[in-house]
């Protein structure tokens, strides 16, 4: 492993250490909604109000912003300090201006948005107002998510990763406060909890402040609209909008024909989907995040060569961790939603009926763990038209399975119709990447990749044997059952490194790389 690629493996364990903070608390926040709120009604008025303007957050924040932005600053910054500052003053100003329009759209047109997002809900009025007031009330939020993801931006390229990973961690903080203080103060509880999560939007931005001013980055307005990189920005971040969130646009699609479903149907998806994204969010996009400022150099200086190696790396580092997970939570499903869910209006039918859409949910983790490490290559390359092209393929796709699907699996179709269309857009884009840059070295990827299914392979039969023997949801104490969930996961987590670590020197490097906090650097290899 070299020296550069150690780094970005440093990078990612202290990314994946906030996000699994912020993650633990997002659980300990769904399992106080799902306490509160249930698969009912009222709860799939907040998550479909909610997506509304999350979706929004991972168009013009995480799934465009980001990856346009700081390919552009990185050219500027390379120039010098004072002209990266201009850059996003320039890009702030506009932003914002943007966003306050967007906001008001979204404000005005919220019943047309739910109409688009959950047809199904327009047949209960009470189902559709509610939804419709939440939306507005929620919709703020994407002007202080987006003006997060560009300080998120500024700060990633200049190699600051802690203050952005963290700042999800407020977010979660709020709603909880939200869901178990501000309820007492409100008759309909969902308005508290989108209280919240305003509150929450506001609390991440005022933390990067401190950190934007100690690098000397903290934008102002400057309304220069012909400096050039404003047109590289927007060129670049319009496909973005679509291309780079397929995934989350696909969401959509299946919440929007999971509303002509049985009531809870909606809510079974989203606890679903929140814990499909626990790995994602821990491992795939710290690894993404970490290494699109190094891929941004390397395009800056031209370097193809150390370009393709480091995409290379990404892969496998993304793989090597979000394969075991996905079979994890695949064997641990039932269990976990258990542990986590099943409380107060959250019955044991409902466990099941969420644990069976997350099985079909992890079935395509690997896939979309490697779709959110490609696609920053692309735009790192500025060449954002082929993500699109592959995304448009992706979107086609879900819409016809889940069509298909739902009316045999019901919901878990809609799950299994998100994780097929993510394996084509995966394979899609790996090709078309491999003829845009050449060579990628695709026999080091083949073989990491048997190494990763060899070694999980194993973990899985541990998983299996273990459940025969010490099933931790036979407990009836809580403490027991989680206990006994911790332990498990321990367990194959521990044999999963130990058998990297005796097949493969180079995976296990990347791995102790991501927990290490010593300076020092391990020997060089060639991962």
């Amino acid at each position: 492993m070299t020296t550069e690629h150690h780094h970005i493996s440093k990078r990612v364990g202290v990314i994946s250490l906030f996000t699994l903070l912020s993650r633990i608390l997002g659980l300990v926040r769904d399992s106080a909604l799902a306490y509160a709120f249930g698969a009912t009604m009222v709860a799939d008025a907040f998550y479909v109000a909610f997506r509304i303007p999350n979706l929004l957050r991972r168009l013009f924040a995480e799934g465009s912003l980001t990856i346009s932005f700081v390919p552009v600053f990185a050219e500027y910054l390379r120039k010098s300090r004072k002209d990266a500052y201009e850059v996003a003053s320039v890009v702030f100003t506009y932003l914002s201006m943007l966003l306050v329009l967007v906001v008001i759209s979204g404000i005005l047109f919220a019943p047309l948005l739910v109409k688009v997002i959950a047809y199904g809900f327009e047949s209960t009025n009470s189902k559709f107002e509610l939804t419709v007031f939440l939306t507005r009330l929620m919709f703020p939020y994407i002007f202080l998510i987006s003006l997060v993801a560009l300080c998120m931006g500024i700060l990633n390229s200049l190699k600051r990763f802690a203050s952005p990973a963290a700042s999800p961690i407020l977010l979660n903080l709020s709603i909880v406060f939200g869901a178990v203080v501000l309820t007492r103060y409100f008759t309909e509880s969902t308005i508290a909890v989108a209280i919240g999560v305003l509150v929450g939007g506001m609390l991440q931005l005022l933390l990067q402040v401190p950190f934007l001013i100690k690098e000397g980055m903290l934008p102002r307005l400057n309304f220069n609209w012909r400096h050039p990189a404003l047109k590289s920005l927007t060129l670049l971040m319009l496909p973005s909008v679509y291309g780079a969130a397929v995934y989350q646009i696909n969401v959509l699609v299946i919440t929007l024909l999971a509303s002509f479903l049985p009531n809870g149907s909606v809510s079974y998806l989203w606890y679903a989907d929140r814990l499909s994204e626990f790995p994602l969010g821990i491992f795939s996009i710290a690894v993404a995040t970490a290494t699109l400022p190094t891929l941004a150099d390397h395009v800056a200086k031209k370097d193809m060569i150390s370009f393709r190696k480091t995409t290379n790396f990404s892969l496998r580092l993304a793989f090597l961790i979000d394969l075991p997970a996905a079979a994890g939570l695949f064997m641990l499903s039932e269990l976990i939603v258990n542990i986590l869910f099943q409380r107060g209006r959250f019955s044991h039918e409902a466990t099941i009926a969420t644990a069976n859409a997350l099985k079909m949910f992890t079935l395509g983790i690997p896939f979309v763990s490697g779709v959110r490490n490609l696609v920053p290559a692309f735009f790192a390359l500025k060449s954002p038209k082929i993500p699109v092209l592959v995304a448009t393929v992706a979107l086609i796709v879900n819409a016809i399975m889940a069509t298909i699907l739902m009316q045999y699996l019901l919901h878990c179709g809609l799950a299994l119709s998100l994780s097929i269309s993510a394996i084509v857009n995966f394979l899609l884009l790996i090709i078309l990447f491999r003829r845009k840059v050449g060579r990628i070295y695709g026999r080091i990827f083949l073989k990491s990749i048997l190494r990763t299914i060899f070694a999980t392979s194993i973990m899985v039969v541990f998983i299996f044997v273990a459940l025969k023997y010490i099933d931790p949801a036979s407990y009836s104490n809580f403490f027991y059952k989680f206990s006994g969930l911790i332990l498990m996961i321990g367990m194959s987590c521990v044999l999963y490194i130990a058998i990297i670590r005796t097949i493969s020197k180079d995976e296990y490097s990347a791995i102790k790389a991501m927990i290490q906090r010593k300076k020092n650097l391990p020997s060089a290899c060639s991962m």
